[in-house]
Formats: structure tokens, C-alpha cells, sequence
């Protein structure tokens, strides 16, 4: 059994083209992104671990079975995460919930770190109370800049990441992100929290 381990010194790619003799490697290289994609779901939709675990078994299948439309000018990385957000897109629309819950479990790292890199707000200490207003100015973000924000505040993702994962051009990336941020802003000042 081949082990992350043993292939470390392999990049991606290398793994992608191994991956075509013998599925194997394709875990390896996925192995590499599990974590990440785990959070990237939790942070952009309102699904529990479990519905999450589902969601990433599918992007496996799917990246898998699809691996031939991999581009290797493009990153695996931002591949990889274009097929879990289409995913997770085909998830929300078959549960038509998309407006419930998106942010409970966002942690309080995250909301501090998403705050203060989207509306400057360095050198702040949320209260509790603070904190649960804040995901929810975060969860009422309309879904295309709650993404968005998501990619490029908490996922640090470059814009040219973005334009691959959401296959926007680089102006409407930037676009998407400026609005986010002032919808972030306004969504603050509407519930008042003022404790930032």
C-alpha cells in the first residue's frame, strides 16, 4: 500500500500522471487536500461534518473520473477546488436550504481572521456575543461573495486562483471581492456590531 509518505517528494502533477496507471496515487494526491477542502465546504456552506465527508467522497469520484479534463497548465490545487465547488453548488441546490445556518460552525479564529482582513480590523478583540453577530453578517452575504470572500481571506487563494476555481475573469473576481466586502460592511453596521 503506497503511502503519502513515500511520494512526498513527488509534485502533483507527478501523482496526476501516475494516477492514470494506478488510482492509488490519485489518494495520495487527494490526501494532500482533504483538510483543506474539509474547511473550504464548512466555511461557504451550512452542511454538518458528516453531509461534508459525502460531499468530498463525491469530488474524489468526480475529480477522478474526470481526471482527463485536468489541464496541467492550470494547478491541481485550483482544479481540485473548482470540482469540490461545483460540488458543493449541486449540493445546495438539491437540499434547497441555502439560507439556513451557513456560518454556526465557522470558528472564532476564522470570524476574527475574516473580519479583520476583509474590513480592517486588525488589533481587535471580538466579545462572544460579538462573534455570533458576526457569523451572522457573514452567513446573510449572498453566496457569490460569501465564496469569494471565503477563497481569497480564509483559503488565501491568489485572484488567479479564484479566476480558475470559479472560472471568472480577473475583473469580476475583483469586483465580486470589493462588493464583498462593502456588503460585509453593511451587513455589520446593520446588526450594529459595533463591538470590533
Amino acid at each position: 500500500m503506497k503511502t503519502e509518505e513515500d511520494y512526498s517528494n513527488k509534485s502533483d502533477i507527478e501523482l496526476i500522471q501516475l494516477s492514470i496507471e494506478d488510482p492509488e496515487y490519485f489518494g495520495i494526491v487527494m490526501s494532500r487536500y482533504q483538510e483543506k477542502l474539509f474547511w473550504y465546504v464548512k466555511r461557504i456552506s451550512y452542511f454538518s461534518n458528516e453531509d461534508i465527508e459525502d460531499i468530498l467522497q463525491e469530488v474524489l469520484t468526480s475529480a477522478y473520473r474526470n481526471l482527463n479534463e485536468f489541464d496541467e497548465e492550470t494547478k491541481f490545487s485550483s482544479w481540485i477546488y473548482r470540482v469540490t465547488h461545483n460540488q458543493v453548488i449541486d449540493a445546495i441546490r438539491k437540499s434547497k436550504r441555502q439560507n439556513e445556518n451557513s456560518y454556526d460552525e465557522l470558528s472564532e479564529h476564522d470570524t476574527q481572521f475574516f473580519l479583520s482582513a476583509s474590513v480592517d480590523l486588525e488589533e481587535k478583540i471580538l466579545s462572544d456575543d460579538c462573534l455570533k453577530r458576526a457569523r451572522t453578517a457573514i452567513k446573510n452575504l449572498p453566496m457569490k461573495y460569501r465564496d469569494v470572500m471565503v477563497l481569497r481571506f480564509l483559503e488565501e487563494k491568489t485572484y488567479e486562483e479564484i479566476m480558475d476555481i470559479l472560472k471568472k475573469p480577473k475583473g469580476s473576481v475583483a469586483t465580486l471581492v470589493s462588493r464583498g466586502r462593502e456588503s460585509l460592511k453593511k451587513e455589520l453596521k446593520k446588526l450594529k456590531i459595533d463591538c470590533l
